[in-house]
Protein backbone atom coordinates (compact mmCIF):
# COMPACT_ATOMS: atom_id res chain seq x y z
CA UNK A 1 0.00 0.00 0.00
CA UNK A 2 2.87 2.56 1.02
CA UNK A 3 4.42 1.46 -2.53
CA UNK A 4 1.22 2.73 -4.18
CA UNK A 5 1.00 5.88 -2.93
CA UNK A 6 4.20 6.85 -3.10
CA UNK A 7 3.74 6.10 -6.64
CA UNK A 8 0.83 7.91 -6.86
CA UNK A 9 2.53 11.13 -5.33
CA UNK A 10 5.77 10.31 -7.96
CA UNK A 11 3.15 10.56 -10.61
CA UNK A 12 1.79 13.70 -9.24
CA UNK A 13 5.22 15.57 -8.90
CA UNK A 14 6.32 14.72 -12.36
CA UNK A 15 3.34 15.79 -13.97
CA UNK A 16 3.71 19.21 -12.42
CA UNK A 17 7.64 19.21 -13.00
CA UNK A 18 7.06 18.41 -16.84
CA UNK A 19 4.42 21.26 -16.97
CA UNK A 20 7.00 23.54 -15.21
CA UNK A 21 9.62 22.60 -17.93
CA UNK A 22 7.16 22.76 -20.43
CA UNK A 23 5.21 19.88 -21.58
CA UNK A 24 1.82 20.10 -22.39
CA UNK A 25 0.74 16.78 -22.64
CA UNK A 26 1.70 13.99 -20.38
CA UNK A 27 0.89 10.65 -20.14
CA UNK A 28 1.84 7.07 -18.85
CA UNK A 29 1.94 3.29 -20.49
CA UNK A 30 3.70 0.05 -19.03
CA UNK A 31 5.62 -1.99 -20.70
CA UNK A 32 3.06 -4.80 -20.91
CA UNK A 33 0.81 -2.86 -23.36
CA UNK A 34 3.58 -3.30 -26.21
CA UNK A 35 3.39 -6.98 -25.40
CA UNK A 36 -0.73 -6.42 -25.56
CA UNK A 37 -1.29 -5.21 -28.72
CA UNK A 38 1.85 -6.31 -30.66
CA UNK A 39 1.99 -2.86 -32.78
CA UNK A 40 5.56 -2.94 -33.30
CA UNK A 41 8.47 -6.11 -33.00
CA UNK A 42 9.50 -7.36 -30.06
CA UNK A 43 13.37 -5.58 -30.69
CA UNK A 44 11.54 -2.13 -30.48
CA UNK A 45 9.95 -2.97 -27.49
CA UNK A 46 11.36 -0.44 -24.70
CA UNK A 47 12.04 -3.47 -22.17
CA UNK A 48 14.07 -4.55 -25.07
CA UNK A 49 16.30 -1.35 -25.74
CA UNK A 50 16.70 -0.57 -21.86
CA UNK A 51 16.12 -3.63 -20.21
CA UNK A 52 14.88 -2.04 -16.64
CA UNK A 53 12.28 -0.08 -18.22
CA UNK A 54 8.67 -0.54 -16.38
CA UNK A 55 7.01 2.58 -17.32
CA UNK A 56 6.96 4.63 -20.22
CA UNK A 57 6.47 8.41 -19.61
CA UNK A 58 5.37 10.20 -23.10
CA UNK A 59 5.53 14.19 -23.68
CA UNK A 60 4.33 16.08 -26.39
CA UNK A 61 4.23 20.32 -27.46
CA UNK A 62 2.45 21.46 -30.18
CA UNK A 63 2.85 22.91 -33.18
CA UNK A 64 1.30 25.86 -34.00
CA UNK A 65 -0.90 26.71 -37.16
CA UNK A 66 -0.15 29.68 -38.91
CA UNK A 67 3.59 28.78 -38.90
CA UNK A 68 2.61 24.97 -39.87
CA UNK A 69 0.93 26.47 -42.47
CA UNK A 70 3.74 28.23 -44.38
CA UNK A 71 5.29 25.23 -44.97
CA UNK A 72 7.68 24.32 -46.74
CA UNK A 73 9.35 27.30 -45.25
CA UNK A 74 12.41 28.25 -43.16
CA UNK A 75 9.62 29.45 -40.85
CA UNK A 76 8.16 26.03 -39.98
CA UNK A 77 11.67 24.94 -40.36
CA UNK A 78 13.21 26.91 -37.27
CA UNK A 79 9.38 26.02 -35.39
CA UNK A 80 10.41 21.97 -35.59
CA UNK A 81 13.59 22.81 -34.99
CA UNK A 82 13.12 24.78 -31.70
CA UNK A 83 10.28 22.41 -30.58
CA UNK A 84 12.97 19.51 -30.98
CA UNK A 85 15.13 20.92 -28.78
CA UNK A 86 12.64 21.67 -25.89
CA UNK A 87 11.69 17.71 -26.26
CA UNK A 88 14.78 16.16 -25.64
CA UNK A 89 15.86 19.53 -22.84
CA UNK A 90 12.73 18.62 -21.08
CA UNK A 91 13.07 14.81 -21.22
CA UNK A 92 16.73 15.51 -20.10
CA UNK A 93 16.15 17.36 -17.23
CA UNK A 94 13.18 14.82 -16.11
CA UNK A 95 14.91 12.03 -16.29
CA UNK A 96 17.20 13.85 -14.19
CA UNK A 97 15.14 14.40 -11.26
CA UNK A 98 14.01 10.83 -11.49
CA UNK A 99 17.65 9.32 -10.90
CA UNK A 100 18.49 11.80 -8.38
CA UNK A 101 15.26 10.11 -6.45
CA UNK A 102 16.73 6.72 -7.17
CA UNK A 103 14.46 5.66 -10.13
CA UNK A 104 17.09 4.52 -13.34
CA UNK A 105 15.53 6.92 -16.05
CA UNK A 106 16.79 7.68 -19.39
CA UNK A 107 14.89 9.23 -22.66
CA UNK A 108 14.79 8.33 -26.19
CA UNK A 109 15.60 11.34 -28.57
CA UNK A 110 12.77 12.55 -30.20
CA UNK A 111 14.10 12.08 -33.65
CA UNK A 112 17.31 9.77 -33.13
CA UNK A 113 18.71 9.78 -36.84
CA UNK A 114 21.61 11.89 -38.06
CA UNK A 115 20.23 12.82 -41.30
CA UNK A 116 17.65 12.45 -43.35
CA UNK A 117 19.41 11.07 -45.96
CA UNK A 118 19.60 7.46 -43.94
CA UNK A 119 16.35 7.90 -43.52
CA UNK A 120 16.01 7.46 -47.58
CA UNK A 121 17.92 4.52 -46.65
CA UNK A 122 16.05 2.67 -44.11
CA UNK A 123 12.98 5.15 -42.94
CA UNK A 124 12.65 3.59 -39.96
CA UNK A 125 13.50 4.65 -36.20
CA UNK A 126 14.60 2.52 -33.23
CA UNK A 127 12.00 3.87 -30.68
CA UNK A 128 8.21 4.93 -32.17
CA UNK A 129 6.84 7.52 -29.66
CA UNK A 130 4.05 7.51 -31.72
CA UNK A 131 2.76 4.13 -30.35
CA UNK A 132 4.15 4.82 -27.12
CA UNK A 133 1.50 7.48 -26.97
CA UNK A 134 -0.59 5.50 -27.96
CA UNK A 135 -0.50 3.25 -24.75
CA UNK A 136 0.07 6.14 -22.87
CA UNK A 137 -3.38 7.85 -23.52
CA UNK A 138 -2.31 10.55 -25.49
CA UNK A 139 -4.09 9.80 -28.57
CA UNK A 140 -4.98 7.24 -31.05
CA UNK A 141 -3.08 6.40 -35.04
CA UNK A 142 -4.64 8.34 -37.60
CA UNK A 143 -4.47 7.48 -41.52
CA UNK A 144 -1.31 9.54 -42.17
CA UNK A 145 0.58 7.43 -39.44
CA UNK A 146 0.81 10.69 -36.96
CA UNK A 147 -0.92 10.29 -33.45
CA UNK A 148 -3.89 12.34 -33.31
CA UNK A 149 -4.64 14.27 -30.14
CA UNK A 150 -7.83 15.46 -29.23
CA UNK A 151 -5.81 18.87 -27.93
CA UNK A 152 -3.97 19.46 -30.97
CA UNK A 153 -4.88 17.05 -33.50
CA UNK A 154 -1.45 15.62 -35.46
CA UNK A 155 0.31 18.51 -34.82
CA UNK A 156 2.19 17.95 -31.48
CA UNK A 157 6.11 16.67 -31.20
CA UNK A 158 6.44 13.93 -28.89
CA UNK A 159 9.67 12.40 -26.63
CA UNK A 160 9.75 9.15 -24.40
CA UNK A 161 10.93 8.85 -20.70
CA UNK A 162 11.99 4.92 -19.88
CA UNK A 163 12.04 4.29 -16.04
CA UNK A 164 12.40 1.72 -13.75
CA UNK A 165 9.72 2.56 -11.79
CA UNK A 166 6.21 1.63 -11.52
CA UNK A 167 3.82 4.25 -12.11
CA UNK A 168 -0.22 4.11 -12.78
CA UNK A 169 -1.07 3.90 -16.20
CA UNK A 170 -3.05 6.30 -17.99
CA UNK A 171 -6.50 5.31 -20.10
CA UNK A 172 -5.68 4.54 -23.79
CA UNK A 173 -8.13 6.60 -26.20
CA UNK A 174 -10.98 3.76 -27.12
CA UNK A 175 -12.41 5.63 -30.00
CA UNK A 176 -10.56 6.07 -32.93
CA UNK A 177 -10.05 10.23 -33.21
CA UNK A 178 -8.75 10.05 -37.06
CA UNK A 179 -12.61 10.88 -39.41
CA UNK A 180 -10.72 9.01 -42.24
CA UNK A 181 -11.66 12.56 -44.18
CA UNK A 182 -8.38 11.60 -46.02
CA UNK A 183 -7.75 15.54 -46.63
CA UNK A 184 -3.81 14.55 -46.00
CA UNK A 185 -4.32 12.26 -49.20
CA UNK A 186 -5.26 14.44 -51.32
CA UNK A 187 -2.84 17.17 -50.48
CA UNK A 188 0.03 15.30 -50.11
CA UNK A 189 3.19 16.80 -52.54
CA UNK A 190 4.27 12.94 -52.69
CA UNK A 191 1.10 10.71 -53.12
CA UNK A 192 2.69 8.53 -50.73
CA UNK A 193 -0.65 7.50 -49.01
CA UNK A 194 -2.73 4.56 -49.96
CA UNK A 195 -6.66 3.62 -48.55
CA UNK A 196 -6.66 0.49 -47.91
CA UNK A 197 -9.67 -1.41 -45.95
CA UNK A 198 -7.98 -0.37 -42.84
CA UNK A 199 -8.24 3.44 -41.21
CA UNK A 200 -4.37 3.17 -41.35
CA UNK A 201 -3.26 4.06 -44.99
CA UNK A 202 -0.59 2.08 -46.92
CA UNK A 203 2.09 4.50 -46.79
CA UNK A 204 5.14 5.06 -49.56
CA UNK A 205 7.83 5.98 -46.52
CA UNK A 206 10.64 5.88 -49.04
CA UNK A 207 8.55 8.55 -51.35
CA UNK A 208 8.14 10.48 -48.19
CA UNK A 209 11.78 10.66 -46.71
CA UNK A 210 13.30 11.35 -50.47
CA UNK A 211 11.25 14.11 -50.71
CA UNK A 212 12.42 15.03 -47.23
CA UNK A 213 15.81 15.13 -47.99
CA UNK A 214 15.10 17.25 -51.07
CA UNK A 215 13.50 19.80 -48.93
CA UNK A 216 16.27 19.37 -46.21
CA UNK A 217 18.73 20.49 -49.23
CA UNK A 218 16.74 23.48 -49.67
CA UNK A 219 16.35 24.51 -46.03
CA UNK A 220 13.02 24.49 -45.42
CA UNK A 221 12.95 20.96 -44.17
CA UNK A 222 10.30 19.24 -42.94
CA UNK A 223 7.12 18.70 -45.15
CA UNK A 224 4.54 18.47 -42.83
CA UNK A 225 1.64 19.14 -44.94
CA UNK A 226 -0.77 16.11 -43.92
CA UNK A 227 -0.50 17.31 -40.33
CA UNK A 228 -1.34 20.92 -41.37
CA UNK A 229 -4.45 20.04 -42.91
CA UNK A 230 -5.86 17.53 -40.90
CA UNK A 231 -8.69 19.01 -39.04
CA UNK A 232 -8.93 16.80 -35.33
CA UNK A 233 -7.81 18.83 -32.76
CA UNK A 234 -8.99 21.81 -30.10
CA UNK A 235 -6.52 24.09 -31.53
CA UNK A 236 -8.24 24.28 -35.22
CA UNK A 237 -10.77 26.47 -32.57
CA UNK A 238 -7.94 29.33 -32.65
CA UNK A 239 -7.10 28.87 -36.55
CA UNK A 240 -9.85 27.29 -38.08
CA UNK A 241 -10.73 24.59 -40.48
CA UNK A 242 -9.35 26.00 -43.73
CA UNK A 243 -10.48 23.18 -45.53
CA UNK A 244 -11.29 24.63 -48.57
CA UNK A 245 -8.08 26.60 -48.56
CA UNK A 246 -5.83 23.68 -48.47
CA UNK A 247 -7.32 21.30 -51.02
CA UNK A 248 -7.38 24.95 -53.43
CA UNK A 249 -3.74 25.43 -52.62
CA UNK A 250 -1.97 23.40 -55.06
CA UNK A 251 -4.12 24.34 -58.15
CA UNK A 252 -4.78 28.67 -57.18
CA UNK A 253 -0.92 29.39 -56.94
CA UNK A 254 -0.44 27.15 -59.76
CA UNK A 255 -2.71 29.56 -61.36
CA UNK A 256 -1.23 32.83 -59.70
CA UNK A 257 1.94 32.47 -57.65
CA UNK A 258 0.71 35.68 -55.84
CA UNK A 259 -2.98 34.93 -55.47
CA UNK A 260 -3.29 37.65 -52.28
CA UNK A 261 -5.26 34.09 -50.25
CA UNK A 262 -2.08 32.58 -49.86
CA UNK A 263 0.23 35.81 -49.59
CA UNK A 264 0.91 35.34 -46.21
CA UNK A 265 1.86 32.23 -46.96
CA UNK A 266 3.86 32.76 -50.18
CA UNK A 267 5.63 35.71 -47.87
CA UNK A 268 7.55 33.36 -45.99
CA UNK A 269 8.66 30.47 -48.40
CA UNK A 270 10.42 33.10 -50.40
CA UNK A 271 12.95 34.04 -47.91
CA UNK A 272 16.02 31.97 -46.12
CA UNK A 273 15.64 28.91 -48.11
CA UNK A 274 16.10 28.39 -51.64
Amino acid sequence: MGEIVENKNLKRDIIRKAKQLGAEIIGFAPTSRWKEYKDTKPEYFPQNIFPFTKSVIVLGIPIFIPMLETTPSIVYSELYNTTNRLLDEIAYKLAVVLNAKGHQSVFFPRDAYGDISILVKKPEAAFSHVIAAKYAGLGTIGYNHTLLTKEFGPRVRLVSILTDVDIAPDKMIEKDLCIKCEICKKCCPTSAFTTTEYLIADMDKQKCAEYHKQLKDDYRYPCGVCIKVCPIGADRKLSGANTKKYLNEKEMLSQNSEDEEYSGWQHCRSFGSK
